[in-house]
């Protein structure tokens, strides 16, 4: 099979296909804008793979998404505007590049008769809830401008499905963790700062709740719906490691050796969810399953960074 897919340059994009590269005979064309969240360095090793190509490109372009896309048989739809804070800061940003970008990825992609369209949303868009967990058939309720512009993608591509028949499955994964995640995100913001010397900002009084996902967990549950899961259908995916920020951050003090006089507590975010959960059955009736245990998953997350300077260092300074 012929994949497209989009923001391969990203966190979770360039672990999906490092994914696929090992576990498939697949080719993969990756389409990504290289903003700043885009890296070129998360295919360090991949270059001259045969079976890997990299074409810079805009999904807002629709001349550049129409030239590339064509001759691929499916697409996987990652690119997205996707930190919360930014959002909050930058609104448009996010509604352009998630909201009018889908919409230029489907029309392409129907035009062209791919066989499969696999957008990849997030557990965000469900809004927080007290007990229990969400399922894909229970309403939409976002709070960020971010949440809102994925659950605005997720139903234009359905929407797409619906009107158009273009074959789209939907992912929605909780909060993901592992090595080349930009350095802005809670677990490599606060390795990278211990390991410089500096504080935490743990946001309110750390209680907030997320279901923590190796990466590479949640790879090989968004190939298993690529590949199995039925038309029109969501899958939600995550790992069931349901803790509290303060936890987390109590567990990498530990890890690098630092009690809690490294916290620094800060304001909370502005519509700060209090609690994701997803149920993740759908997807495990795939036949997935998440292998990695939590504390080794984030104790090998620890490793990487503290073992790439090479990588995050410039980052943080292009950052700061």
């Amino acid at each position: 099979m012929r994949l497209f897919v989009t923001g391969g340059a990203g966190f979770i994009g360039s672990n999906y296909v490092r994914y696929v590269l090992e576990n498939t005979d697949d080719t993969v064309t990756v389409f990504d804008a290289l903003t700043y969240a885009g890296n070129l360095n998360n295919f360090k090793g991949l270059e001259d793979n045969p079976r890997f190509s990299f074409v810079k490109g805009d999904i807002t372009d629709r001349e550049s998404v129409s030239a590339a896309m064509p001759g691929h048989d499916a697409v996987v739809h990652f690119a997205a505007e996707s930190h919360v804070d930014r959002s909050i800061v930058d609104p448009d940003a996010f509604v352009k590049t998630n909201c009018d970008g889908t919409n230029v990825m489907c029309d392409v992609a129907r035009r062209v008769e791919v066989d499969r369209f696999l957008h990849i949303s997030t557990d965000e868009v469900y809004g927080s809830i007290e007990e229990g967990s969400f399922f894909e058939t229970d309403p939409l309720g976002p709070r960020s401008p971010y949440s809102a512009s994925k659950a605005g993608s997720d139903l234009i591509a359905l929407a797409y499905q619906e009107t158009y028949g273009l074959p789209v499955v939907v992912t929605r994964s909780s909060n993901n963790f592992g090595p080349y995640q930009f350095p802005e995100k809670v677990i490599p913001l606060f390795v990278t700062n211990l390991l410089d010397g500096n504080k935490v900002p743990l946001y309110g009084d750390g209680l907030n709740v997320r279901d923590w996902c190796y990466v590479e967990d949640n790879c090989s549950g968004v190939d298993a719906v690529l590949r199995n899961g039925v038309i029109g259908e969501i899958y939600n995916i995550g790992a069931g490691n349901e803790e509290p920020n303060r936890f987390l951050t109590d567990s990498i003090l530990e890890i690098l050796g630092f009690d809690d006089s490294m916290i620094e507590y800060v304001e909370d975010r502005l519509g700060h969810d209090r609690r994701y959960s997803i149920d993740t059955t759908k997807a495990r009736s795939l036949g997935w399953a998440p292998k990695r245990d939590f504390r080794e998953a984030l104790e090998a997350t620890v490793a990487w960074y503290s073992d790439n300077r090479w990588w995050w260092e410039p980052l943080r300074t292009k950052q700061g």
